[in-house]
């Protein structure tokens, strides 16, 4: 359940690749508990935005805090905070699901004592326990995306923070990614920060979203409450040019609405982009 505290909050979040501002000014606030999708086109800002507030990238101390931490000058105390699943793929296909999850154990410094048994509940909660001692490159789309959502809960995180965590992916997987995030939630209050540019997942699964374009926030809120901004304006505009009324819009006519002609997005960062995804797969190389 929501809650007053708040989970992550940003105050005039800036960052540049080279001249281009990729976050402009950014002011958000999550509350705990909240599943917050921060949406908008290519370009926009919103993996950026999610690297500084997960430690990645560096800000000014006082522009990014998770749970009262600063993550400026607290990085350690944030990332034992965080689950964190990237576009970038980072499950290892030649590791078996259960090898993955402890490797990510290891790096989160889940105490020996514990790993197995948090290893295994972290499979287990995602749908995998059966297939665990399968080699990862066996998996099919939808595994692999939960098993990197299980590398991320083994840290048993308060906050998880999904970059796209179902893109690629088909309807039936979609859902059941949803189904085991949602399940999740329910049972550790966990706050889960997505983004996506799947407007019926934002739709059905976030209790708020936040429009992102140029690097700023341009609309905030429920998806209804912003289905019926746009719906007033609409027919305000309807009704003084004399049209008849129109149909009720959906969320992805407000993604439309907000995000203007965004769609062409910023080079350097879909540059930043495709250097995440060659560190990834540099990375897995040295682990295998």
């Amino acid at each position: 359940m929501k809650s007053a505290e708040e989970a992550v909050g940003c105050t005039g979040l800036e960052y540049a690749f080279g001249g281009t501002r990729a976050v402009d000014g950014l002011d958000l606030s999550v509350g705990a508990g909240e599943v917050f999708g921060l949406l908008g086109p290519n370009g926009a800002g919103k993996t950026t935005a999610i690297r500084a507030m997960t430690t990645l990238l560096p800000v000014p101390s006082g522009m990014v805090r998770v749970f009262g931490q600063d993550v400026a000058r607290q990085k350690m105390a944030v990332r034992r905070l965080l689950g964190y699943v990237p576009q970038a793929l980072s499950a290892d296909a030649g590791l078996t699901g259960r090898e993955n999850v402890a490797l990510f154990a290891r790096v989160f410094d889940v105490s020996r004592r514990e790993r197995a048994a948090r290893v295994a509940a972290a499979l287990e909660a995602v749908g995998l326990g059966d297939a665990a001692d399968r080699l990862a490159g066996t998996y099919s789309g939808g595994m692999v995306r939960r098993l990197e959502l299980a590398q991320a809960l083994v840290s048993a995180p308060r906050l998880l923070v999904l970059d796209e965590p179902t893109i690629g992916l088909d309807p039936i997987a979609r859902t059941s990614v949803w189904e085991r995030i949602g399940e999740i939630r329910a049972a550790t209050g966990m706050t889960v920060l997505v983004t996506t540019h799947y407007m019926d997942e934002a739709d059905q699964y976030c209790d708020r979203v936040a429009l992102m374009h140029r690097g700023r926030i341009r609309g905030l809120g429920t998806p209804e409450q912003l289905k019926a901004e746009v719906d007033a304006e609409r027919r305000a505009a309807a009704s003084a040019s004399g049209e008849s009324e129109p149909a009720p819009p959906t969320l992805e006519d407000v993604f439309r609405h907000f995000s203007g002609d965004g769609m062409a997005g910023a080079p350097d960062d879909q540059t930043e982009r495709f250097r995440d995804v060659r560190r990834t797969r540099r990375t897995a190389s040295r682990v295998g």
